[in-house]
C-alpha cells in the first residue's frame, strides 16, 4: 500500500535523500505525501510508480515547504493534475489548506492531519488508521535526529509535537519518516527522541551552573568529541534551548558590545556553500535559520 520513493539528493542534511511515499489506496487512485525537491528524474519515478498499479494521483500531501521536501509539488501537480494540500500557513501553492484534524479521504485511505510544529512553523504530520501509519516528515526520522534552528524552528513547540505524537498516536505500527528507513517501533522511537532533548537540555543547564557562557562557548563544551564541521549547526540546536529557556525565566541574557571574533563568525555565521558545497547550500540555509544573522555575542546566565 504504501511504497517508499526516495529523491537522488543525499547530503548532510537529507542524509541518503529525501522520502516521498505513494500510496496506493485501492480505488485506482493514489496520494503523494512530500514529493521532494524539483528533479525531474524523481518527478518521473513518482509518475512511474502511480502507472505500475495502475492508479491516477489524485493528492500530493506536503509535510512542510522546506526546499528538500515540497518544490516538486508544482512539477508533479503538472504532470498528473493531482491537487496539493498543505497546511494553513504554507508558503508552497496549493489547493487545499489544512488545519489540525482535517482530513484528505479517497478510497480506502484517510489521512488524518495533525498540526506539528517545531521544526518548522508550517509542519504537519499525517495519520492514516488501516496500516497506522505516521507519516511524520522532518519531525521524526529513520536515523539521528531532527534540526530546531531558530528563527522558524521552536524547541519547545517541538517537544510538544512529540509528546502529542506518543501519547495520542500509541497504536501507530509504523513511521515513515522524511529521510532514513520506516521506523518499526514508533512508541520507543517517541521516547529515544524526548529523551534525547531532555539530555541536551541538561547538559545546557549543567554548563551555566559553571558561570555565564556565550554559545559558542557552550558548543565547544557539549560537541567537544563531534565533528568541528557539525558546529555550525549545533550553535542554532543550542540557540533554540537557550530561548525557550530565556522565554520561560530560566535564563537570561545581555549582549556584548564588541565585534564577534573570527572564530566565532565562522561559528555562528558560516559560509554555508563552503560547509555543505553549493548544491546543498538553500537547503541548509533554510533548516537552519541562516537568515537569522547574529552579530553580536550575547553571554547567558542561569537563573533557575
Amino acid at each position: 500500500m504504501v511504497t517508499l520513493v526516495r529523491a537522488p539528493n543525499p547530503s548532510p542534511m537529507t542524509l541518503t535523500g529525501t522520502n516521498s511515499y505513494v500510496i496506493d489506496c485501492g480505488n485506482g487512485e493514489a496520494i503523494c505525501i512530500d514529493p521532494g525537491p524539483a528533479i525531474e528524474t524523481h518527478v518521473d519515478t513518482l509518475v512511474a510508480e502511480c502507472a505500475r498499479t495502475n492508479s491516477r494521483l489524485v493528492w500530493i500531501c506536503l509535510t512542510h515547504g522546506h526546499p528538500d521536501h515540497a518544490p516538486a509539488a508544482a512539477l508533479l501537480r503538472a504532470h498528473t493534475g493531482a491537487k496539493v494540500a498543505a497546511a494553513a500557513s504554507s508558503g508552497i501553492a496549493h489547493d487545499r489548506a489544512l488545519h489540525d484534524g482535517d482530513t484528505i479521504a479517497t478510497g480506502n485511505v484517510v489521512l488524518q492531519t495533525i498540526a506539528a510544529p517545531g521544526h518548522s512553523s508550517d509542519h504537519v504530520v499525517f495519520y492514516e488508521g488501516s496500516e497506522r501509519a505516521l507519516f511524520t516528515g522532518d519531525v521524526v526520522l529513520g536515523e539521528g535526529y531532527v534540526v530546531v534552528a531558530p528563527p522558524d524552528g521552536d524547541m519547545r513547540a517541538y517537544v510538544r509535537t512529540l509528546q502529542r505524537l506518543r501519547a495520542e498516536f500509541a497504536q501507530a505500527q509504523t513511521i515513515y519518516g522524511g529521510h532514513g528507513e520506516p521506523v518499526r517501533d514508533p512508541r520507543a522511537k517517541l521516547d529515544e527522541y524526548l529523551e534525547h532533548r531532555r539530555v541536551r537540555e541538561l547538559e545546557i543547564v549543567g554548563a551555566l551552573k559553571n558561570g555565564e557562557r556565550t554559545v559558542p562557548e557552550l558548543v565547544r563544551s557539549i560537541y567537544a568529541r563531534a565533528d568541528p564541521k557539525l558546529w555550525a549547526a549545533a550553535a542554532r540546536q543550542i540557540l533554540a534551548y537557550l530561548i525557550a529557556l530565556e522565554r520561560e525565566g530560566r535564563v537570561r541574557s545581555r549582549e556584548m558590545k564588541t565585534p564577534l571574533e573570527p572564530r566565532d563568525e565562522a561559528l555562528l555565521n558560516p559560509p554555508w556553500s563552503t560547509v555543505v558545497g553549493p548544491e546543498h547550500a538553500a537547503i541548509v540555509e533554510e533548516e537552519l535559520g541562516a537568515d537569522l544573522r547574529i552579530d553580536r555575542l550575547r553571554v547567558y546566565t542561569l537563573i533557575r
